[in-house]
């Protein structure tokens, strides 16, 4: 069954730092670019970082830029976001997600939900000031 796996979220303070972890199964995420989403309470679900695993290009929103980075481990099947310099408005329920295998690379930054095809369930991430 194809699956991803979410986990890592907890509460942090301001300036401190967490690393959330993807855990893929029932593929290879060499074979996919794998995207993080946020959905605070009463926003929208936001796309804020990608990483298109066959060639290593990573993308990120402005409001996690320099901040957060996204990465890959092949040998465990699992992406990382190590985000730092937290701050109270990314208090947030953390997912990520498989890139449809029909999109191309370019389109992953429009951070649309109906490119995504496999979603993971979820990490609480909370942020206090």
């Amino acid at each position: 069954e194809v699956q991803l796996q979410a986990s890592g979220g907890g509460l942090a303070q301001a300036g401190g730092s967490l690393r959330l972890s993807c855990a893929a199964s029932g593929f290879t995420l060499d074979e996919y670019a794998i995207g993080w989403f946020r959905q605070a309470p009463g926003r929208e679900r936001e796309g804020i970082s990608a990483i298109w695993n066959k060639d290593g290009s990573t993308f990120y929103a402005d409001s996690v830029k320099g901040r957060f980075t996204i990465s890959s481990d092949s040998a465990k099947n699992t992406v990382y976001l190590e985000m730092n310099n937290l701050k109270p408005d990314d208090t947030a329920v953390y997912y990520c997600a498989r890139v449809s295998p029909w999109v191309i690379k370019v389109l992953v930054t429009r951070w649309a939900r109906n490119l995504y095809d496999v979603w993971g369930q979820g990490t609480q991430v909370t942020v206090s000031s």
